[in-house]
Parts: structure tokens; C-alpha cells; sequence
């Protein structure tokens, strides 16, 4: 009996105690063992050297500062990726799996309430100074603070505080237990607290920081920049080239960004060799717009390689602070107008897939009928959401048949009148005999809209174009002053975090927020908590399709497209390893695999 009280203790005692690692799965255990030299998609031997250009379009080819986080002004390309560094890094060839970057060692609760994170003593500054547990806390505080973008906040939000438990080592208690917030908590980017401080002593604010060079622990650091282009040189103190998580990667000394005003100019200095590497997404230029000498000679390669990932939701939205868009009848029938079969047909070369889901392209996507499991979740909501949720799953409209875009015209203008919007003498108005107007963005020309504007005026919609101007189009967005527009969720390994930022109620009235719809739904604030509290990948897999049931049959986003494959075009003398990674954005591929063949003997791996 003592042995078993004994036994019992032990184990209870074991339970209680944090879990340290170098690395953390969301579920299940990291595929790389402790002590492994690097990840299997990279050439270890890859050499150092050479160069890779980029490119980017941007409104007047100009930029006006150099930090990532505050609101006002532009970016210039290439900082976040090139310079600086965060404290875990997840891998490329795992569904969600974080290893160390500034960390060196990762230690969870076993209830998922914390996480301590232990800075690798090696890590530097580009200054030279050592990265410690104050600089992280600095990061954190600046980041969460008025000083910077309010996104930031919004995403670091259920980070109850940061505690340093010593000069190496930072503890993140959470708001609520969760596997995905150690994720949340390493991906902080951690930069100098000297960043901004003047020779005599006094501080630019954070918000005021533009041109002046980030002092971080990234690989590159800013080597030229003026208005058409910014260069990157590979630091040859780095202080990570060798750990486990950079072997093999950013190996090239420098990396350079051309900017271009439109992508008619982009396209034509990537035929006659101005840049080296480029992700084309629209099939148009794909089919007829890459060809020439260049590529019949092999100096420009192109080459398709698969696409095996979640791809996250893409499309239009409709601003739902507007009184005449809250009603979801309307919304639905505003989407009936949109020609999707058309547009893949004639301008994508039937290469897209519509996007029909929020995790389109994986299992998180909702099919059928709700299971069981999902009517659990999706039951005590009942008298909140459509009926239609408990039905089959939303069935996107086509016009690929004989009337069927006149057919969906027809639906959609029974939809407006259900709503009060009945069409007088081609106008589209309410019981007062207001019009229902709307503005959009750009002027005759626009290819991918044009079609779809046209529609929207045979419903009787007021149509008022206004001139693109990007400037004005980002200020607007962050004061929600807008009634159509374009979204694109940023792809993640958990999408729960980027759906959080995008549809939580909390921020839908907080201005430079992420919640641009302007959704606020208990609902959906209710279904990714269980999204976010899932203990399974079962309990993820029916969290997510609940969810999507409700995204969708709401009409929230106009789904546009995705792609099953990824297009590239690159520079022949650019090397790679065999192995291609299971989840990966392309530029972030080419700098963490990627290398110039011209920089030394290739190695294959």
C-alpha cells in the first residue's frame, strides 16, 4: 500500500511539473529529435554567397521607413524576414511545430498556461550585444503597447503578462490555457531597446521610428536603400549561421528588392532580367506574358511546384458597420452577382480553384451535413445563425450552365426585395426611396472587377468609382471608411490566431484593427474559442468545421481563388535542394533553402 501511495505521489508529482524541450508540437511529437543539425529540407553544405533579387510593386516605387510595427508610413520590403528574429521558428515540413530560434530551450506547462522561453547565450545583437530576457520583455511591452500598430495587441492579447525569471530565461502566462499560445508567445520579434536612442541620450518615440536601422538579431542587415530599391548584406558576425533552425539557410550575401509602379513594368524587367525570382498568381501572365529569349534559352526558368497546404480564405468583403449591408439577404444576393466560372475561364486559364471554405484544400473544410460532433458545438446556437448552418454546406452559385448567371440575377433581386430593395426604373431602392449605393475602388479597366461591377448595376446598385490610390486606400481601410474591398487571410500553420484577428467582436470598432468586415458575432466569438481550446486533432477538425459552416452561410467574404500549385520563375544559376517542403509561402522557401550556384561547387543533398 505505502508503495502505491508512493507511486501515485510520484506521478502526481510528474504531471505537475513543465515540460522542457527544444522543440513543441501542437499535437503529438516535433519530427526532429532533440540535437538534430538541421532540417531535411536543406542543404547543409549549401555555400554562402552570391545574390538574389526581388521585386515588389509599390505606389510611386518609394518607401518611407524601416520598422515593421508602427502605423503610419510604408514599409520597405524585406525587414521582418531579413532582419529580425523571433524566438521560435516553426519548420517548414510539419503541420505546426515550433524549434528555437533565440530560444534554445522551450519549457510548457503541462496544463498549457505558460511558457518559459531560455535565450541562447550566443545570440547577438547586431550591435554586439547579448539578446536577454529585459530585451525581450522591451519587445513585448513596445509591441502591446499605444507606440505600435494596434494588430499587435489584438494578437498578443491573451499573453496575461511576461515575467523574467531570470537574465536568460522569460516566462508568458496566459489568459486561458491553450496549446496555441506558445506558438502565439515564440513568435514575438525581439529587437535592441537601444533602437531609437540618439548619441546624446534622448529617444525617438516607437511611433516615430522610420529611417532609423533596426538594431536586431537577424542574418542581413541594411546595406544600400533609396527610393526604387533596398539592399540587404548577409552579417558576417551572425551569430545563428550554424544552430540547427539556420543551417543550410540565407545564404545569400545579399538580397535586394527593386520596386516597380505597376505590374506591367514588373513583368517586363523580369523577362529582360532585371530580378531573379518571382511567384505569379495570375495565369494570364503565366500562359502568354513569360516568354521570350530568356526563357527559350533556359536563363529563366519556370516550374510548378505543389501546393500541399491549407490555403486561407481570399476575396471581398462588405463593410457591416454600414446599416444596408447588416442584412444578410443582402449580402447574399450581392455575392449572386459575381461571375466566378467567367473569370477563371477568360483571364486564369482554368487554373484556379474557387475558393469554397475557410480551410479550403485541407480536412478543416467543412462537407455535407454537420456531424454529431459539430452540432454539439453548434446547437445552443440555434437562434443565432442561419438555419441554413444545420443544413447541407453552402453550395457557391455557377454560371458555367445554360442562364445561369441570369438565374442568379433573378435570385438575387428576390433576395433585395425580401429586404425592402425593390428595382424602380433601373435604381435599386428602399421603402423611403433611398438608393442603395456603393463604392468601389478603381476606374474602368480593372480587369478582375469590372465584369462583376457591371452585374451589380444591373441589380439597380449605385455604383460610385473611385480612383485607386494606395495611400489613401490603407488610411481608409484603418478607419473603416469604406464599403467594398478586397481581404486576404495571411496562410498559418494554425489559423486559429489569424481568424481571431480578423472576426473577433472585440475588435470590431478598435480602428487599425484587423476585424475590417466589422463582424461581431458571439457565435463565431464562441466557435473560435473552441477552435483555439482544442485538445485534439480531432476537436480542431470539428472546431473548424462548425466554424466554416457559420463564416460562410453568413455571407461575410465573397470567396475568390486559390492555387494548387505554386508558379515560379527564377534565375537558372538559383540552386535548391530535391526535397520540397509540405508548408511553405515561396520567398520564404527560396530564404530558407534557397542558394546562388555561382557562389561555390553545388552540393547535392
Amino acid at each position: 500500500m505505502k508503495r502505491l501511495v508512493a507511486a501515485l505521489f510520484a506521478s502526481l508529482l510528474l504531471s505537475t511539473q513543465s515540460l522542457a524541450a527544444h522543440g513543441v508540437a501542437q499535437f503529438g511529437e516535433p519530427k526532429y529529435p532533440a540535437g538534430f543539425s538541421h532540417f531535411d529540407y536543406v542543404n547543409p553544405d549549401a555555400p554562402k554567397g552570391g545574390s538574389v533579387t526581388l521585386s515588389l510593386i509599390a505606389q510611386h516605387s518609394s518607401y518611407d521607413k524601416f520598422n515593421p510595427f508602427n502605423l503610419k508610413g510604408k514599409l520597405a520590403p524585406g525587414p521582418l524576414e531579413l532582419m529580425f528574429e523571433t524566438l521560435t521558428v516553426n519548420s517548414l515540413d510539419e503541420v505546426n511545430t515550433q524549434y528555437g530560434l533565440l530560444a534554445d530551450d522551450i519549457k510548457l506547462a503541462p496544463d498549457f498556461t505558460w511558457v518559459e522561453f531560455r535565450i541562447n547565450a550566443r545570440a547577438r545583437f547586431n550591435n554586439g550585444d547579448p539578446v536577454t530576457a529585459s530585451d525581450v520583455k522591451y519587445a513585448f511591452d513596445t509591441l502591446t503597447s499605444k507606440q505600435a500598430s494596434p494588430r499587435f495587441k489584438s494578437y498578443f492579447a491573451e499573453i496575461k503578462r511576461l515575467l523574467i525569471v531570470d537574465a536568460q530565461t522569460v516566462r508568458f502566462e496566459f489568459a486561458r490555457p491553450g496549446r496555441d499560445l506558445s506558438f502565439v508567445a515564440g513568435s514575438l520579434p525581439v529587437f535592441s531597446p537601444k533602437w531609437g536612442l540618439k548619441p546624446d541620450g534622448t529617444r525617438t518615440p516607437f511611433a516615430d521610428l522610420r529611417m532609423e536601422e533596426p538594431i536586431t538579431s537577424g542574418p542581413y542587415r541594411i546595406d544600400r536603400a533609396n527610393p526604387l530599391s533596398i539592399t540587404y548584406r548577409r552579417d558576417p558576425a551572425y551569430w545563428g549561421h550554424d544552430i540547427p533552425t539556420r543551417r543550410g539557410g540565407y545564404n545569400f550575401d545579399s538580397v535586394t528588392y527593386k520596386l516597380y509602379k505597376d505590374t506591367d513594368t514588373q513583368v517586363a524587367a523580369l523577362r529582360s532580367g532585371d530580378f531573379d525570382f518571382f511567384h505569379e498568381t495570375r495565369m494570364r501572365y503565366w500562359c502568354c506574358q513569360f516568354i521570350g529569349e530568356r526563357f527559350e534559352k533556359g536563363e529563366l526558368i519556370k516550374e510548378k511546384v505543389p501546393n500541399g497546404s491549407l490555403s486561407p480564405m481570399s476575396g471581398y468583403i462588405l463593410n457591416l458597420r454600414q446599416e444596408r449591408f447588416q442584412d444578410i439577404r443582402v449580402r447574399q444576393a450581392l455575392f449572386l452577382a459575381y461571375d466566378w466560372e467567367w473569370l477563371n475561364r477568360m483571364i486564369f486559364d482554368n487554373e484556379f480553384e474557387r475558393q469554397d471554405s475557410f480551410f479550403a484544400n485541407s480536412p478543416l473544410a467543412a462537407q455535407g451535413r454537420p456531424s454529431g460532433a459539430e452540432l454539439e458545438l453548434l446547437e445552443p446556437f440555434r437562434d443565432q445563425i442561419p438555419p441554413a448552418v444545420f443544413g447541407p454546406m453552402v453550395t457557391l452559385p455557377r454560371t458555367d450552365r445554360p442562364g445561369g448567371l441570369r438565374a442568379n440575377l433573378a435570385k438575387a433581386m428576390e433576395l433585395l426585395a425580401d429586404a425592402g430593395w425593390r428595382n424602380v426604373d433601373g435604381v435599386l431602392r428602399n421603402g423611403k426611396g433611398e438608393p442603395f449605393t456603393m463604392e468601389v475602388t478603381g476606374g474602368n479597366g480593372n480587369v478582375l472587377l469590372d465584369a462583376y461591377y457591371l452585374n451589380l448595376t444591373k441589380l439597380g446598385v449605385q455604383l460610385t468609382r473611385r480612383v485607386a490610390d494606395p495611400t489613401v486606400d490603407r488610411q481608409k481601410l484603418r478607419n473603416f471608411d469604406y464599403d467594398f474591398t478586397a481581404i486576404a487571410l495571411r496562410k498559418g500553420r494554425d489559423p486559429a490566431p489569424e481568424l481571431w484577428r480578423n472576426f473577433n467582436s472585440a475588435d470590431a470598432d478598435i480602428k487599425g484593427s484587423e476585424n475590417v468586415a466589422g463582424v461581431k458575432s458571439p457565435v463565431v466569438d464562441a466557435l473560435l474559442r473552441a477552435l483555439q481550446d482544442a485538445q485534439t486533432p480531432g476537436q480542431v477538425q470539428t472546431a473548424a468545421q462548425a466554424l466554416d459552416r457559420v463564416l460562410m452561410h453568413s455571407y461575410y467574404v465573397l470567396p475568390w481563388r486559390y492555387l494548387k500549385n505554386h508558379y515560379l520563375i527564377y534565375n537558372h544559376r538559383l540552386r535548391r535542394p530535391t526535397a520540397v517542403p509540405g508548408y511553405f509561402g515561396p520567398y520564404e522557401w527560396l530564404l530558407a533553402a534557397w542558394w546562388d550556384g555561382t557562389a561555390g561547387t553545388q552540393v547535392t543533398h
